[in-house]
């Protein structure tokens, strides 16, 4: 992936990374679940204007944009360019499983390793250190999607402001979704 692929609607690149596969230094998998956030939405970061936290969400698009979380779990979000920004919630493990297992220190199925943004980024070993870094650089490595999957886009999860928002892409039928799928639709 180039940053011309994140240079576009938040919500066109959240659909579109649904069914490519993501790497970091050779672990990680399928992205299966992603949600939207852009200046405009009360629920992001950004909304508020830049600050100290969110400035890697004002600079260039295909950056990652890394935040913690209560305080415990990182998240991980690819830049789309002016304050916009897709947070990868899940992927569907298949690159170094054994590794990601070892970093969770988890006995739990392999569909749940990356179940949540949180178990995802402690499986793929990302932390604070990688925010503002380049997406189409190593450690990071993309593989396009091979067919067009069915994606089915619902209300997004976590939030409190604009939960109601259908900013949120999941692969139809995975079981590595952080929350139950909402209804089938073609995105």
């Amino acid at each position: 992936m180039n940053r011309a692929f994140f240079a576009r609607d938040v919500v066109t690149v959240a659909r579109a990374l649904i069914g490519v596969t993501l790497t970091v230094s050779g672990v990680g998998g399928t992205i299966v679940e992603t949600e939207a956030y852009d200046a405009t939405d009360p629920a992001s970061h950004s909304f508020s204007g830049p600050s100290a936290r969110n400035a890697a969400m004002f600079g260039p698009a295909g950056t990652a944009y890394v935040y913690r979380i209560y305080g415990l779990h990182h998240c991980l979000n690819v830049t789309c360019g002016e304050g916009a920004a897709v947070l990868i919630r899940a992927l569907a493990p298949t690159d170094s499983i054994a590794v990601m297992r070892m970093r969770r220190a988890t006995s739990q199925p392999d569909a749940l390793l990356c179940a949540g943004p949180g178990r995802l980024c402690k499986a793929l070993g990302i932390d604070l250190a990688f925010d503002a870094t380049p997406l189409d650089a190593p450690p990071f490595a993309w593989r396009n999607r091979h067919t067009e999957p069915l994606i089915a886009a619902g209300p997004r999860i976590g939030i409190t402001r604009a939960a109601e928002v259908p900013w949120r892409f999941v692969l139809q039928g995975s079981p590595s979704l952080s929350r139950r799928a909402p209804p089938a639709s073609r995105a």
